[in-house]
């Protein structure tokens, strides 16, 4: 769902096509605010997708997306007021493609009722990745995933508490080959190529808005199983955790903490295992049975609509082809910039920059980098 949201200020970059009506100037401060047509707006929206990971190459794409609901009837009133409502039933489909020659296209569905009680995102999507492999060595082997990817996820709110827990199924039918040096280390039932995994979702989440956060936390626990039944090919289970939480340090200093962990369990195919995931880390570079991640982040308000960020963090990957102590332990750094585009929602955009061994990224963001 907050994927689905952020991508909206994308209409806001050069070139993009605006909808009547167009962002103005915010009253209070004289600034650019986008909040009155992010909330208002009805209708399908065209979105522009700017791609900037390192592992496939700079590359764009196009998102349609349609508002069942407004962002004013649903949840901009409650942005204003300080309470929490309802966010819109989203529906979007898109395309997009790098200079590599990854490609795909997408199709998904967000909605929510009884007064966001119950939350349902659904999926469908079909592409080509290009991407390298290394596994246990330093050097990447360049293999070339096809398929067919499908979700279904449903959560339930646990009474009056910020607790959701539900269902998810995810399935992934897929053709992989290396078009290089193939990777000897691993099996053939680590070339599988299709992926059935049922399991649940445990969600907690007090943060101020979702896009940009100045206090809160947010925490995921997932347990995913894969079985034949489910439709895979191998049977493995999949754990996951994370964990985001912004610490209010003065009134122009936020502190932000982060943990992140993967782990799995039997024969999982490959282009599937857990990897390093930090700015500045090419996605897929560290990868292994598991990975964890830890990073902090201070933000200076430098002014109510600017804001300077310094970020560090470390992690690993480990437990097939090394050990914990023996794995690499890769380090990254960083600096970026958001501008507060739409006050109402909490939502900034901006840019990162990180450097990590032998390796610098930029990104362009859309709300925070922790998602």
């Amino acid at each position: 769902m907050r994927s689905a949201l952020v991508l909206l200020t994308a209409l806001l970059l050069p070139g993009a096509a605006w909808p009547q009506p167009t962002p103005s100037r915010d009253t209070s401060d004289g600034g650019f605010d986008a909040s009155e047509f992010l909330l208002e707006h009805r209708g399908v929206l065209p979105v522009p997708v700017i791609i900037t990971e390192p592992a496939v190459g700079y590359g764009g794409g196009l998102m349609l997306l349609y508002f069942s609901e407004s962002r004013g009837d649903s949840g901009g009133e409650g942005q204003a007021s300080g309470e929490r409502k309802a966010p819109p039933n989203i529906t979007g489909i898109g395309g997009l493609a790098t200079e590599n020659g990854t490609r795909g296209g997408a199709l998904f569905h967000f909605h929510s009722w009884a007064g966001d009680r119950y939350r349902y995102l659904g999926a469908l999507a079909q592409g080509r990745a290009n991407l390298d492999y290394y596994g246990a060595f330093n050097h990447g082997r360049s293999y070339e995933v096809k398929g067919t990817f499908l979700l279904q996820q449903a959560l339930a709110k646990l009474g009056d508490s910020p607790w959701y827990l539900g269902p998810r199924y995810t399935y992934f039918r897929s053709n992989t080959r290396f078009t290089g040096a193939t990777a000897s280390e691993l099996s053939a039932a680590q070339m599988s190529g299709h992926i059935g995994k049922a399991g649940l979702v445990l969600d907690y989440d007090t943060r101020d808005n979702i896009f940009y956060p100045n206090r809160g936390s947010y925490a995921r626990l997932q347990a995913e199983f894969a079985r034949s039944w489910l439709g895979s090919d191998q049977s493995f289970e999949a754990y996951g955790t994370r964990g985001y939480s912004w610490v209010p340090l003065a009134p122009r200093w936020t502190l932000g903490l982060r943990a992140d962990g993967q782990f799995t369990r039997g024969t999982v195919p490959f282009y599937a295992q857990p990897y390093v995931d930090l700015r500045g880390v090419s996605r897929g570079r560290y990868q292994d049975r598991d990975a964890v991640a830890v990073e902090t982040e201070l933000r200076w308000n430098l002014t109510p609509r600017w804001s300077l960020l310094g970020f560090t963090g470390a992690g690993k990957a480990y437990g097939n082809w090394r050990s914990f102590s023996e794995a690499t332990t890769v380090v990254s750094v960083g600096a970026g910039f958001r501008y507060l585009i739409a006050s109402k929602l909490g939502l900034a955009v901006g840019v990162d920059v990180a450097h990590s061994k032998d390796q610098n990224a930029f990104y362009i963001q859309i709300g925070s980098a922790w998602r």
